[in-house]
């Protein structure tokens, strides 16, 4: 009995002893990662901020645009006037899906370019003669069709007014026409709607307000669906949004009252044309360039 005793007296001792030392070699592994975790953290973070975005010394400067979180260079392209795919090129972005928050965008063409693009800005008024753009939902490929929308869709609004109003800048004149027929359901709102809305049923013809090139057509840009945007000149753009169908491609040429789309609700809650006019990038109101009906 009392050797019994004794065993127990040991395992005891020994058990107290085993969880003082489990006790004592617990305190250097509750350390030893806090602070390799916090020495790995601090040099990733100090060579990441030491990184300059791309064009930042051109930051605040004229023709340059410092990119803002939702930003795509469709909407830049927009917003300043720009065709996208000049501004892809004059950066020469590798992916123009891949721009960072911060970085800045040169969007005017270099001094080496301006002369090589006035060219292109007086040859807008050639007719589209021949073209194989063959959308969803459209069966005749669009050289056959425009001319005759063209005639059809033009009529209206040359007959609205005999003195069309007229964008005038310089020696960037344009008489704009009405780009549809529909009646106006929304106006010029700089904050809330950057255009004129105009009422129609699917599938009525969308025409082009005045002479120029084809910038975008795509439904990549939030909010607008399927969206043309003409270039008319190195001042003006109009903009096409909500169709059903598209009948032009980018960097094709049209002519004033040319059919370049069907009317829809893409992206839009009915049935309807969202039109734009923008002076060097701004929204400006549509009715004041438009004729009176």
């Amino acid at each position: 009995m009392a050797g019994r005793m004794n065993r127990i007296g040991v395992l005891a001792v020994c058990l107290a002893l085993a969880m003082a030392l489990g006790a004592c070699s617990s305190k250097p592994q509750t350390k030893a990662p806090v602070e390799d975790r916090s020495a790995t953290a601090t040099q990733p973070a100090g060579a990441a901020d030491a990184k300059p975005l791309p064009g930042a010394e051109n930051a605040g400067k004229p023709g340059y645009y410092t990119v803002k979180r939702g930003d795509t260079v469709m909407r830049i392209g927009l917003e300043t006037g720009q065709a996208w795919r000049d501004i892809v090129r004059w950066n020469n972005l590798e992916n123009p899906n891949l721009i960072e928050v911060g970085q800045v965008l040169r969007v005017v063409p270099p001094v080496a370019a301006t002369a090589a693009a006035s060219p292109a800005t007086g040859a807008v008024s050639r007719p589209v003669a021949s073209s194989s753009v063959a959308p969803a939902g459209a069966t005749p490929p669009v050289g056959q069709a425009a001319p005759a929308a063209s005639a059809a869709a033009a009529a209206p609004a040359a007959s609205a007014s005999t003195a069309p109003a007229t964008a005038t800048a310089g020696e960037d004149e344009i008489v704009f026409i009405w780009p549809g027929t529909g009646a106006v359901i929304a106006g010029f709102d700089e904050a809330k709607n950057k255009g004129l809305d105009l009422g129609g049923k699917a599938g009525d013809p969308v025409v082009a307000a005045a002479d120029g090139r084809v910038v975008y057509a795509g439904a990549g840009l939030r909010g607008y669906g399927n969206l043309v945007i003409l270039k008319h000149n190195n001042t003006y753009l109009t903009a096409y949004a909500h169709n059903q169908t598209l009948l032009v491609k980018e960097d094709q040429t049209v002519r004033k009252g040319q059919k370049i789309a069907e009317m829809g609700n893409s992206d839009a809650d009915r049935v309807k044309l969202h039109f734009e006019i923008r002076r060097q990038g701004k929204p400006v109101d549509p009715a004041k360039y438009l004729p009176p009906r």
